[in-house]
């Protein structure tokens, strides 16, 4: 009886394929998170007591309390890189904060060190996030495996105690417990995890398998050739850390120059102070011009000119769906002259679809009516490929008839009584090849073959049709490009000045065939985790700096490897999400070329501050050093740079902001 197409229930709780168990370090766990946040509740309860004229002995402790919580790791560090003949911004900035609280400033150098201390403590928050997700995709490998003994028992053991050499049983929908090949048995596993491929490839005997991936609807018996610290899930946690320990370290371009700076800086302090005393000056007039002239020529200025335009693009680039992580990572995505995208769930949706639909000559049936025969016969099947099939035929609103008598062969298809008819539909290599009468479709053998083969090379999976033993259409599969892939290569062409390289562990048919159509001329293909982060590697040793964009565990290593990486929201897994320096949250890759350029204005914003604030301490330094600048003008005229710089900043804000690096980008 014709029934119709309703779609089945998602399960509630089901993880993402390939996702490992999320293992979150709590933000209050951090020794450093926990300073923070008593720096800030002190100066928070402290500010409205000064504004509101509570007598001094009110909120002068709990300033002074802010201070010892919030700075006292800051001025330790600094310290100790003093010892070893560094000057370390850290130890600067307590000095500026303990300088503004000398001249009376308080709430300013405290609410500097509030500020100082949050942002230890998000970097802090990012490293133990990025800890947690490496140690969570471990847990993608079970704990345990089936061990074949000799004598045909079975045996449960840790997978960790598996030794090359072992034979294990892997059960339907059980995950391979470790790196080995096909003994016996056929099923279709689902290795996203490691190549990134979007459909599960069939495995026979002498086919390799990767731990952590999962099994299908077969049953496998599997040698290990790999030791558990040698196997392919492994070797990506080992690189992610390789390559974050390895990244070269990360400085705002003021920070660069704010060593040599500052150390001019505390030198000058020192002479304005020591030179007129030995001269004969007073004590407090030589100590009120050197603390005077430490006020204006202060490098906390500097650094404030610097980040309001790079937090505002942060902030404006979070309202379009794009989370930047630090106001480097934004300083950095502007210097990108190179970019490398994965395929699977980043230039395509990760998710097969029906593209193509070709009945047979002779077979007397309509596109729908083929799509009605294939997705009767695949709806009881979970395969990714059924669920395309019946997604399709759900999507055109066709009836279909109850399936009987359903079977499915691992690595071969279904086959299933629709209609009066046996329908078969699989892999066109094994039904063609056992197809009992090729006579009695009238040379439709040939034709199927000939689609079959169409297809293929325009990158398909091709699925053959037949009912009754004969061949009757042939379905296109394809993963299906994003729409806006294409306008996104051509930006990012425009901005760096060379196309995009893709990188992907799908084969090269397929690779080629998005590549042809999103306009990539060069391809990797067939790529694990480590030739992913070699193409990186090849690229900046050329001097380029590399932007990745990808979204799975196997794109992990290279997103830490690279200059700047950027992890596809929606369809990321938890470690790549972690490890890249920005996340795309909604998927919408138009976004990276916005991005950006939003970081090229942001930077060119940082030099106007630059320029602003140098106009200001230069002014304010030469006043002091040749007459005398009133303490109070000193530090309004400091202020004033400072707000000055700030509101230009703050320009970033505002969407014509977004609006305009969209509109450079794709100009």
């Amino acid at each position: 009886m014709p029934t119709t197409l309703t779609e089945r229930p998602a399960p509630t709780a089901a993880p993402r394929p390939g996702t490992a168990p999320r293992r979150r370090t709590r933000v209050l766990a951090l020794p450093e998170a926990r300073w923070a946040a008593a720096a800030t509740l002190l100066f928070l309860t402290a500010l409205p007591l000064q504004l509101t004229g509570a007598p001094a002995w009110a909120w002068g402790p709990l300033y002074a309390l802010a201070y010892a919580t919030g700075g006292w790791e800051p001025a330790w560090a600094g310290l100790q890189a003093l010892r070893e003949k560094t000057l370390d911004v850290d130890l600067l900035m307590i000095v500026a904060a303990l300088g503004a609280a000398a001249v009376g400033q308080v709430m300013d150098g405290a609410l500097l060190i509030v500020i100082f201390a949050t942002s230890g403590a998000l970097e802090a928050l990012a490293t133990a996030r990025t800890a947690d997700s490496v140690r969570g995709l471990l847990d993608l490998a079970p704990a345990t495996a089936t061990r074949l003994l000799d004598d045909g028992t079975e045996e449960s053991v840790p997978t960790e105690e598996l030794a090359v050499g072992d034979t294990v049983l892997i059960r339907p929908g059980e995950r391979i417990g470790a790196d080995g090949r096909v003994l016996d048995g056929a099923s279709e596993v689902d290795q996203a995890t490691i190549t990134g491929e979007p459909l599960p490839v069939a495995k026979q005997p002498g086919d390799e398998v990767f731990a952590g991936t999962l099994n299908g609807t077969g049953a496998l018996r599997v040698k290990v050739d790999r030791d558990a610290s040698d196997s392919v899930i492994a070797r990506i946690v080992a690189m992610v850390e390789e390559a974050s320990e390895t990244k070269a370290p990360t400085q705002l371009f003021i920070e660069k120059v704010e060593q040599r700076y500052s150390i001019g800086m505390v030198i000058a302090t020192l002479a304005v102070f020591a030179v007129p005393l030995a001269l004969g000056a007073a004590f407090t007039g030589s100590l009120l011009r050197a603390m005077t002239f430490m006020i204006v020529a202060s490098p906390c200025a500097v650094v404030l000119a610097t980040m309001p335009p790079l937090l505002s693009a942060i902030a404006n680039a979070g309202r379009h769906g794009v989370l930047v992580k630090s106001a480097v990572v934004m300083e950095r995505l502007g210097q990108v002259d190179a970019v490398a995208l994965d395929k699977t769930g980043t230039l395509t949706e990760g998710t097969p679809r029906v593209t193509d639909i070709h009945p047979l000559p002779g077979s007397g049936l309509t596109e729908d009516r083929l799509l009605a025969l294939a997705a009767g016969a695949e709806h009881p099947s979970e395969h990714p490929l059924a669920r395309a099939v019946v997604d399709a035929a759900r999507t055109r609103g066709l009836a279909l008839a109850a399936a009987e008598d359903f079977d499915s062969v691992p690595g071969v298809g279904v086959t299933a009584a629709v209609d009066g008819r046996i329908v078969a539909v699989g892999a066109p290599e094994r039904l063609l090849g056992g197809t009992s009468r090729p006579e009695a479709g009238g040379g439709r053998s040939g034709a199927a073959s000939a689609a079959v083969a169409e297809l293929e090379e325009r990158g398909r999976t091709a699925v053959l049709v037949e009912a009754d033993g004969v061949p009757v259409g042939v379905l296109g599969i394809a993963d299906r490009l994003r729409p806006d892939a294409a306008p996104t290569v051509s930006a990012l062409t425009a901005l760096t000045g060379r196309a995009p390289t893709l990188l992907t562990g799908d084969n090269p048919r397929a690779a080629a065939a998005v590549a042809a159509e999103v306009g990539i001329a060069e391809v990797r293909a067939g790529l694990l985790p480590q030739g992913k982060v070699a193409a990186v590697r090849e690229q900046e040793t050329a001097g380029r700096k590399v932007l990745v964009i990808g979204d799975g565990v196997n794109d992990a290593p290279a997103l830490a490897a690279a200059h700047t990486g950027i992890a596809m929201g929606r369809a990321g897994s938890d470690l790549a999400l972690e490890t890249a320096d920005a996340v795309i949250v909604r998927d919408e890759l138009a976004t990276v070329p916005a991005v950006v350029a939003l970081s090229r204005r942001a930077r060119g914003f940082v030099v106007q501050n630059l320029v602003i604030a140098s106009v200001f301490i230069s002014v304010l330094v030469v006043w002091d050093l040749v007459a005398t600048l009133p303490l109070p003008l000193g530090v309004l005229g400091h202020e004033g740079s400072t707000v000055i710089v700030g509101l230009n900043g703050l320009r970033l804000l505002r969407e014509a902001a977004w609006t305009k690096a969209r509109g450079q980008a794709c100009g």
